[in-house]
């Protein structure tokens, strides 16, 4: 088998794919196309969806944009992990969700897609899109495992009640909170520097808090709230600052550093995670890949996060 066709031929748990960064199929990170999901513990999906934005459109193209900056990051694990994600887990990447009938405007195909992956027993990291794929993910998630604790990072709360009879991309939240199918008292939000008055009792954890705080007692207040409850980590690319991702719909000011928001994630080990995403890139306002690659690089670490709780959960158990 030729490295570099590694997305056609290779094998989930091969390890990192040591081959041209700059050719080959761009599956993320290498791993293999695949849609049977038998043994598979990782299913990596996009959702091209950007039609629920309130600002600058173009996050549709977002999943590609991701993958093709995972490449040049495809070449040995994550530092500082000691874990390498691709071997300690069986990865695939099962391509992207589409419109069911070619209705751009349903959402239903969202939730069955990521509810298919998550029923056959492998966990998703879900690539977007603009944020509101949140919700129909965090439905799917829900209705495996209970009412979910979120670890949110973003700029802004998304918990806005909707001003019509639709959800968008910043009231989803508001709806997941009203519909149970997440639990805002085991939930914190970090990065926020956007006003909203009304939490619905998420703990928030502003940028400014973070500016201000170890990443290692952020993550602290993080795993005492969660608990043991089941975890979904969602992840808008807007919680960084437009230094570090400028490529995204509504940027703000004032954000955390890349650093900080991966350093927060390297010290939420234990946590019950059962489902990820990064959302919200737009590779039209991008600059040399900066906000892809920081993308690329946060879900990787998601994946070694995931790793790590898993190897932990099998100790405990043996």
């Amino acid at each position: 088998m030729n490295t570099w066709d590694n997305g056609i031929r290779g094998k989930p748990g091969e390890g990192m794919s040591h081959t041209l960064s700059f050719g080959g199929v761009g599956s993320f990170f290498r791993v293999p196309y695949q849609v049977e999901m038998a043994g598979v513990d990782v299913a990596v999906t996009g959702v091209p969806f950007d039609i629920a934005t309130t600002n600058r459109p173009g996050a549709r193209l977002g999943p590609r944009a991701i993958r093709n900056a995972s490449l040049s990051l495809a070449w040995e694990r994550p530092w500082p992990w000691s874990i390498d994600p691709m071997a300690a887990l069986r990865v695939i990447d099962c391509g992207d969700c589409e419109p069911a009938d070619d209705d751009l405007l349903s959402i239903l195909h969202i939730e069955k897609h990521i509810a298919a992956i998550v029923n056959s027993g492998a966990a998703a990291l879900v690539l977007g899109g603009d944020h509101f794929i949140a919700y129909p993910s965090l439905r799917a998630h829900a209705a495996a495992y209970g009412p979910i604790s979120l670890i949110h990072f973003d700029a802004h709360t998304d918990t806005w009640p909707s001003s019509g009879n639709g959800v968008n991309h910043g009231t989803m939240f508001y709806q997941a909170a009203l519909e149970n199918i997440v639990n805002p008292a085991l939930s914190t939000q970090i990065g926020i520097r956007t006003t909203n008055d009304d939490t619905l009792g998420f703990h928030i954890i502003s940028a400014a808090d973070v500016h201000q705080t170890s990443g290692r007692d952020l993550a602290r207040q993080i795993i005492e709230r969660v608990g043991s409850s089941p975890v979904y980590i969602t992840f808008d690319i807007d919680c960084l600052d437009p230094a570090f991702a400028p490529g995204t719909g509504t940027p703000v000011p004032g954000g955390l550093s890349t650093f900080q928001a991966l350093n927060i994630i390297r010290e939420l080990k234990g946590i019950n995670l059962v489902g990820m995403d990064i959302v919200e890139v737009a590779p039209a306002y991008d600059h040399a890949e900066i906000t892809a690659l920081a993308a690329a690089q946060i879900a990787i670490e998601l994946l070694c996060l995931y790793a790590e709780n898993r190897k932990a959960t099998r100790r405990k158990n043996d």
